[in-house]
């Protein structure tokens, strides 16, 4: 594709407001979770030294990399990545930057691609504008809670299968956006099983969906990774998203 400049947005802090109007290919039911609800929108705000943006050579957004600094080992801290995996990294940068802790790892938390600039190679130089940034921040690793872009074809896979499936011919991962990581450097690691948590009424369910839910148990929802269940008599229905925990040596 043509020309990209990456920037920080504390180096292009006028396309602060653009960076969440830029199309997405995300579905609702993902952004109803409630700790990105919570965190997001401060990203721009607080670590604005970690959110890139792209932008194609007439100025208009066409990507974003959304990254944050957090403690990982330290007093209270053991080392290892958080079953909790996206939710609990989102919590734990902005508790260590309230409470002035000194971060040591930098987590990746989004990199988006306006959709009808997909498949172009785009998000493999985000990431590895992240990378760069991080490095020349002094830190020695970034880490990822990876949403495997090709699992929602196989909701009923376990993570655990899924993430270490690897394609004979030269031993990458099975998973598109697994290999551009493992490509660009990246461990897996392991899997985040409670990487975020999505609950709501059945009612919001099916606005988020179209679907009917109207019986009880596990529904197949096109964009998750697994299924959502349905609590039919008690109103309401939850998704908890698996994620893969990835590491990238600097």
């Amino acid at each position: 594709m043509e020309r990209v400049n990456v920037s920080t947005l504390a180096e292009r802090p006028e396309l602060a407001d653009a960076l969440w109007e830029m199309p997405d290919s995300w579905p609702t039911f993902m952004l109803q979770d409630p700790v990105g609800s919570a965190c997001i929108s401060r990203l721009p705000e607080v670590f604005r030294d970690h959110v890139l943006v792209a932008t194609d050579g007439d100025g208009a957004l066409v990507g974003r990399a959304l990254g944050v600094p957090f403690r990982l080992t330290g007093p209270g801290r053991s080392g290892e990545l958080p079953s909790r995996g996206w939710d609990e990294v989102l919590l734990r940068a902005f508790a260590d930057h309230r409470r002035g802790e000194a971060p040591d790892t930098v987590s990746a938390i989004e990199i988006a691609v306006r959709p009808d600039l997909q498949g172009r190679g785009l998000s493999g130089r985000l990431l590895t504008a992240l990378r760069e940034n991080a490095r020349g921040r002094g830190f020695a690793e970034v880490v990822a809670p990876v949403r495997p872009s090709a699992k929602h074809h196989e909701p009923g896979t376990p993570m655990g299968e899924y993430a270490f499936r690897t394609r004979e011919e030269d031993g990458l991962p099975h998973d598109p956006w697994l290999r551009v990581h493992v490509r660009a450097g990246a461990v897996i690691e392991k899997v985040a099983p409670v990487s975020m948590t999505i609950a709501g009424s059945l009612a919001e369910w099916r606005d988020w969906t179209g679907l009917p839910f109207d019986r009880p148990g596990d529904v197949v929802v096109p964009g998750a990774l697994a299924p959502v269940h349905c609590h039919l008599e008690r109103d309401c229905a939850v998704y908890v998203e698996p994620n893969v925990w990835v590491r990238h040596r600097l």
